[in-house]
């Protein structure tokens, strides 16, 4: 038994054999905790319990979908288990868009939020500030590309650069998921069961839906029930997309560099 399943053995009271590694779990532990009364649980570990279950209440405060917090202990967070069939029919994406729609309807005066957050080892930098094009350019695309080798950076440099003249200065502060794909998104019965591993912050809708049509393919119901883009939405949907795909080749290697070089040049970087 590792450290993490031992220390949540003892604050749930349950024997090893009621804890199971639970798919996913790429970035952090996650356990599935079976309760003595039949009850399930997810446990998750990492360093930022706190924010993590302030940012999953934040979408029950907005009618979304997502794990009650159970609990929360130093270096664990104990979350309901939501049950999920993985089918995304229309009538899920239709769901998933309207709930989407209502926590970007969620709005502040800032981009940014009141806490810095990681994604794996990458620290998401979430000051506060007023223009958008700096802040996606100086504290997304510039800060997560810094330990990458010196070729991506340059070419990650001159884009953020650039960014005035591709990015709205200041369209609506929403608040974002910030983690937006398939595998954080729980579905059952043709319904949205719930958003999971948030990274929230105040920034530019579109961000969301850049992500969630980088690795997964929204339906025309999703569409339908969010609404549709603005004007001069496929050209900075590359530029949304990049941060993601720099994070990826951030976390998991040079299987996404491809990814990475075919939007930069997408936006003649």
């Amino acid at each position: 038994m590792s450290a993490f399943e031992s220390r949540v053995a003892v604050l749930t009271g349950v024997g090893e054999g009621r804890l199971e590694r639970l798919a996913g779990g790429d970035l952090s532990q996650v356990l599935l905790v079976r309760r003595a009364d039949g009850r399930l649980s997810v446990a998750k570990g990492g360093a930022a319990v706190p924010i993590e279950a302030a940012m999953l209440r934040s979408f029950a405060d907005a009618a979304v979908p997502a794990p009650a917090v159970e609990a929360e202990h130093d270096g664990v967070l104990l979350l309901e288990y939501v049950e999920n069939d993985r089918v995304f029919s229309p009538a899920a994406w239709s769901s998933i868009g309207e709930a989407v729609g209502r926590l970007h309807a969620r709005s502040d005066t800032h981009y940014g939020w009141p806490l810095d957050f990681r994604i794996g080892t990458v620290e998401l930098d979430n000051r506060r500030g007023s223009d958008w094009p700096t802040f996606w350019g100086v504290q997304r695309l510039v800060s997560a590309a810094s330990l990458l080798d010196r070729p991506w950076r340059e070419r990650i440099d001159r884009l953020a650069a650039r960014l005035a003249d591709l990015l709205p200065a200041s369209p609506p502060p929403a608040q974002l998921h910030g983690d937006l794909w398939g595998g954080n998104i729980l579905v059952r019965d043709g319904r949205l069961a719930a958003l999971i591993d948030p990274a929230c912050y105040f920034g530019h809708g579109e961000v969301d839906l850049a992500m969630l049509c980088l690795f997964d393919a929204p339906g025309e119901t999703f569409w339908d029930a969010y609404g549709r883009p603005e004007s001069g939405w496929a050209g900075r949907k590359a530029v949304y997309q990049l941060f993601p795909a720099i994070l990826h080749l951030r976390l998991f290697g040079g299987s996404y560099a491809g990814m990475v070089d075919r939007l930069l040049n997408a936006v003649g970087a």
